[in-house]
């Protein structure tokens, strides 16, 4: 019985998905789906991802929920990311700009749901407070727009 209740909780964390529209169709979920502004250029990569919106997990390594990446298109991109079970997410963005796996401050983007300000004093990482949005058993859709230094 242990191991059956410990499983699961494991395989919440570190998926990596497509991004698959269907998911965010009426009648599924529940799921985000996240539109993202302001891309900056049609080269490198973006990923988003999907976390539980608590101290404990927010933008903590290997927290993850969902993963999808792809290659980055100038403009505006849409999004579904399925969640476990209605609760509270948080949804991280990041442009790789250069495609190397680095965060490179000076040339990278980032966005994070409810678009929260960053700033030199959080370094980035907002308060899960700031980025928490409620996710019913349907799906919620979110913007957020996409900051460079």
């Amino acid at each position: 019985m242990g191991g059956a209740t410990t499983s699961p909780a494991i395989a919440q964390y570190r998926n990596e998905i497509r991004n698959d529209m269907g998911r965010c169709t009426a009648g599924s979920g529940p799921a985000v789906m996240v539109t993202v502004d302001g891309i900056k250029a049609s080269q490198g990569n973006l990923r988003i991802q999907t976390y539980h919106a608590t101290a404990a997990e927010w933008l903590h390594k290997g927290k993850w929920l969902a993963r999808i990446e792809v290659p980055a298109k100038a403009g505006t991109m849409t999004f579904c990311l399925p969640v476990p079970e209605p609760g509270t997410y948080g949804v991280a963005v990041r442009h790789d700009l250069n495609g190397n796996g680095d965060t490179d401050i000076t040339s990278d983007g980032g966005a994070m749901s409810n678009n929260p300000s960053i700033n030199i004093f959080n370094l980035g990482k907002p308060s899960y407070t700031k980025v928490g949005v409620p996710v019913a058993n349907g799906v919620k859709s979110i913007r957020v727009q996409m900051k460079y230094m």
